[in-house]
């Protein structure tokens, strides 16, 4: 299906609301019926219908098919965050006794519900470097449920042979999920590589507009429906209907924004290999990242997120050009109009900083849809002011 026609046509029949180019937002709690035996029907099958906005609506549905074909899925679900697509996956797939093998350093919220809530149940997890997949077939055991993959990561950008891994996995019937956030369904499709369920946070290019938080996660249609009448039914974690209409919003202008941010990401990056207060620049289509042959084989493009290495003795130098910035945000998250910057030493108490250690003198950015010499200008800035 073509990715235009997806974006902008696929799932709007226009015909059912006027005529209007842009689909209407269906802002109801539920839904009524003219006949007892619909209602009936509804409750028994609640998947089928729409009975309650907590389970379907028609401006949410809308997006779900568009994301769903995207994905080259069945069918896929959308939340109210990244997080709760995460939980919702997992917990789908596990039960007391179960074990599951992630790679290592995966977003915070999944590393926290492997460490802090399933281990309530007894089910435990095992951490390994994804970056060679001979780790995840010597982690597996009999009781290994599920493989949870990040790929690339949000920090040094490890990447895992999505295809290897799932091809293991289907032979030892272990369920695989891949975390897809820094690509999007547009540079690499995880569940055309094999994985079973692909996951999003739609936070952040879906939206585009840093003013929605969601989470998409697609699959079979069998798989999604089994997720529906559960976990994401139960916890009540959907995603509401005026946030959809803001992430049909955004898938409109999706191709053209991931374009021009790749396109500046390139000479942002050109600049930062270049200067001397630089160390190290990370980003998976570089060509002097470690996995750049089988980035180059699985994805199509990175983006704007990238990590570079600062050369700097002491915390007040990274503190300084954080600070310095003018126009290049420091806050979290991706995928916005806006350029933004996280130090990896702002996730420490200052006391423990050590030089040596280049992950704390890491500097994540994310290069938006400003002029590029815009970002470069504001980035050559701070770093004069380190030196004063």
């Amino acid at each position: 299906m073509d990715t235009s026609f997806i974006l902008n046509e696929f799932a709007e029949e226009r015909e059912q609301y006027f005529n209007a180019v842009a689909p209407p937002i269906i802002q109801t709690s539920n839904f009524a019926f003219s006949k007892v035996n619909d209602m009936r029907a509804a409750f028994s099958n609640e998947y089928s219908t729409y009975l309650y906005s907590r389970g379907l609506n028609p401006t949410v549905d809308m997006l779900r098919k568009k994301l769903a074909a995207l994905d080259s899925a069945e069918d896929c679900l959308v939340f109210n965050s990244g997080a709760a697509a995460i939980f919702a996956a997992v917990l789908a797939n596990v039960k007391a006794g179960d074990h599951i093998v992630s790679v290592q350093k995966p977003y915070t919220w999944a590393q926290r519900m492997f460490n802090d809530i399933l281990p309530r149940f007894n089910v435990t997890t095992t951490y390994v470097d994804g970056r060679f997949t001979e780790n995840f077939e010597k982690a597996i055991r009999p009781e290994t449920r599920v493989i949870y993959l990040e790929s690339p990561n949000s920090w040094d950008y490890a990447i895992q042979d999505l295809a290897a891994v799932a091809g293991l996995a289907k032979q030892r019937d272990i369920i695989t999920i891949c975390d897809n956030s820094y690509c999007t369904p547009l540079y690499q499709q995880p569940i055309v590589l094999g994985i079973d369920l692909g996951i999003q946070s739609a936070t952040k290019y879906i939206s585009g507009h840093s003013d929605v938080v969601a989470g998409v996660l697609s699959g079979s249609s069998q798989m999604i429906e089994r997720i529906f009448n559960s976990e994401y039914m139960n916890i009540g974690s959907g995603i509401q209907p005026f946030n959809a209409w803001l992430l049909l919003r955004g898938l409109r202008t999706l191709g053209v924004r991931l374009e021009r941010i790749s396109a500046t990401a390139e000479k942002v990056i050109a600049f930062l290999k270049g200067h001397p207060r630089v160390e190290r620049v990370l980003f998976p289509l570089d060509q002097s990242f470690d996995q750049y042959a089988l980035a180059a084989k699985q994805m199509k493009k990175a983006g704007g997120l990238l990590t570079f290495v600062i050369k700097a003795d002491k915390l007040e130098e990274i503190e300084t050009f954080c600070e310095s910035l003018k126009h290049v945000l420091m806050a979290v998250s991706w995928g916005g109009y806006e350029s933004l910057i996280i130090p990896g030493c702002a996730g420490k108490p200052a006391e423990d900083f050590d030089a040596s250690d280049p992950a704390q003198r890491m500097i994540r950015l994310y290069v938006g849809l400003e002029e590029p010499e815009y970002i470069v200008g504001d980035l050559e800035q701070a770093f004069t002011k380190m030196q004063l």
